[in-house]
């Protein structure tokens, strides 16, 4: 499996296996069942993968797996590392409002300005926006 050198936000891979499909959720589920340190939930050929919620923070990563049969003694496992579904929720929620919020004062500063009214208050808060954006990245 190669790996590249740029950064991806949710990674994903996949991994042929000479593994029955049956075999292999077999195996999730004796791990399901022998071990505390990892919760495994298994749906229909769908494996999530999770830390235990004792020692679980906010931005601790899931892993999702899918165990898609490939012919009667192989399959194959697709993966997808991330942050809980919440998390990613309230992720884009927030650059969405940012977006929007930033496009909202671009728009009152056009229409002051073609009103030939006052428009420097829209134009200092889209300016401080991307300050206090540049601010929150360093």
């Amino acid at each position: 499996m190669q790996i590249s050198n740029e950064i991806v936000l949710r990674p994903r891979f996949s991994q042929a296996l000479d593994i029955n499909q049956n075999k292999v959720l077999e195996l999730f589920e004796n791990a399901k069942n022998s071990q505390n340190a990892i919760k495994i939930n298994i749906l229909d050929s769908h494996v999530f993968l999770k830390i235990p919620i004792a020692h679980q923070h906010f931005w601790s990563p899931q892993l999702n797996l899918e165990v898609l049969k490939t012919n009667q003694a192989s399959c194959t496992i697709k993966g997808l590392f991330g942050p809980s579904p919440t998390v990613w929720t309230l992720f884009m929620f927030f650059h969405f409002m940012t977006a929007s919020l930033f496009l909202g004062f671009g728009i009152w500063t056009y229409t002051n300005w073609s009103l030939d009214t006052e428009f420097t208050r829209p134009l200092v808060l889209m300016f401080k926006m991307m300050y206090g954006i540049e601010m929150a990245l360093n």
